[in-house]
């Protein structure tokens, strides 16, 4: 399984972005999503999750600012981000997990599968 993360930039405060996560085979049924964010010198944090049921959460942080989705057809999973704010500023990566069960996983270490992280800066 692999998986690649695009999306990142540079955007000033209050803009938006929508990092896209492509995975290699159709994968997705059975597996969960999630995102997580790396600033510098910080440790990997739990951004998003979506069940392979479709359930989702958020971290305190980010809730009614973004939205994670995916597209089962496409093999993709989305996060949408708005209102960004410079403490949103990170690599973004995009994981996946085996799982059958609907409980949601927020701990980086829960994941079996991650992509490579895709850079988004936010200006203020």
């Amino acid at each position: 399984v692999q998986l690649q993360a695009s999306g990142g930039g540079l955007v000033q405060a209050g803009g938006s972005l929508k990092l896209s996560c492509a995975a290699s085979g159709r994968i997705f049924s059975g597996y969960a999503m999630g995102w997580f964010r790396q600033a510098p010198g910080k440790e990997r944090d739990f951004v998003a999750t979506i069940t392979w049921s479709s359930s989702t959460s958020y971290a305190d942080s980010v809730k009614g600012r973004f939205t994670i989705s995916r597209d089962i057809a496409k093999n993709l999973a989305y996060l949408e981000m708005n209102n960004l704010q410079p403490e949103d500023t990170a690599v973004y990566y995009c994981a996946a997990k085996l799982t059958s069960s609907r409980a949601t996983f927020t701990h980086w270490l829960q994941y079996n599968y991650w992509g490579q992280g895709t850079l988004v800066t936010v200006s203020s």
